[in-house]
């Protein structure tokens, strides 16, 4: 478009000011030879669409094609025998925030899911608020061996460093920390796609009064659970 403007404004101005007029074909030859060279210069990358591809192939511009996206697999993998695994998610909206979980046991069964109001706070507030809830929540029904996973890289890495802990919640996070002395327990980071279920529950908690606390797999998330059971892959493109 650049190249149809100054085309025709030159012609115009050497008509009007040189009294010379510039044949159409030649107008037309310059805007193609003009459209070429820049478009050959550019490393920009060509969209998916057939008719930009026409039009690229008419003005001789070379298509750069987008590069093809890596896949990766997202699996959500059962703890170890005897070990119980608690994926924990925070939801952030900007009036609220909510955190949920879920634990399982070897056998990906459903042993008890969580949702709680966590207040005007933000993300990471929220997916804080979920690990040590995990982790209370596990203390009180006497689960020694504990596996702890979010999609949190921030949480993971709280674990090691204290500081990085907001000082509204430091006292109750090194509570957390001193429950978790007593027991066997680690913490990993999966990828959102592997996370779907407590994401769901995450969001739930935002429209909870208080802690909302399950036996038996909720509704809003029997259809995704069954997938995890069933260890049906989720992919993540990047």
């Amino acid at each position: 478009m650049i190249n149809i403007i100054c085309t025709v404004w030159y012609a115009r101005n050497q008509l009007r000011f040189s009294s010379r007029k510039i044949h159409w074909k030649s107008s037309l030859s310059t805007i193609i030879s003009s459209t070429a060279l820049t478009g050959n210069l550019s490393k920009a990358v060509a969209s998916a669409s057939v008719s930009n591809f026409v039009i690229l192939q008419r003005f001789n511009v070379s298509i750069h094609p987008p590069k093809a996206p890596n896949i990766i697999e997202v699996l959500w993998k059962p703890p170890p025998p005897h070990w119980i695994k608690c994926n924990t998610d925070g939801s952030c909206t900007a009036l609220s925030s909510g955190c949920g979980g879920i634990f399982r046991n070897h056998d990906a069964d459903f042993l008890l899911g969580f949702a709680e109001n966590t207040g005007n706070s933000d993300a990471f507030h929220a997916e804080l608020h979920g690990a040590m809830c995990a982790i209370e929540l596990a203390s009180q029904f006497h689960w020694k061996n504990l596996w702890l996973e979010c999609d949190s890289a921030l949480v993971i890495n709280v674990i090691k460093n204290l500081s990085i802990v907001p000082w509204r919640l430091r006292n109750r996070w090194e509570n957390c920390l001193h429950i978790t002395r007593s027991m066997n327990f680690i913490a990993t980071h999966i990828f959102r796609e592997g996370n779907t279920c407590v994401d769901v529950l995450a969001n739930f908690g935002l429209s909870v009064a208080h802690l909302r606390v399950w036996l038996n797999i909720p509704d809003c998330i029997r259809e995704t659970f069954g997938k995890n059971k069933l260890g049906l892959p989720f992919y993540r493109f990047c």
